[in-house]
């Protein structure tokens, strides 16, 4: 079953509460989408670590309901 880029972004809020949130739909077919998270929580945090922080806030869902995720991170311009 697909996942809903509304459903995305709300659990990727849900974890990472200070986190900026853009979901992208790369075919239209709600399985492979592309998202970009900003959070100051990632500042001093190693690229893997901060997708770690995003994946965990997926609750499981990549790979089953959520098929492919592009990612990126990073942490606020000041």
């Amino acid at each position: 079953m697909a996942m809903d880029a509304n459903e995305i972004e709300r659990l990727i809020r849900e974890g990472i509460p200070d986190a900026e949130v853009e979901i992208t739909d790369l075919r239209g077919d709600g399985d492979h989408y592309a998202a970009m998270v900003v959070s100051a929580s990632f500042e001093g945090l190693p690229r893997v670590r901060q997708h770690q922080m995003v994946y965990e806030a997926l609750k499981g869902n990549m790979g089953d309901a959520l098929h492919a995720l592009a990612l990126q991170t990073s942490v606020p311009k000041s």
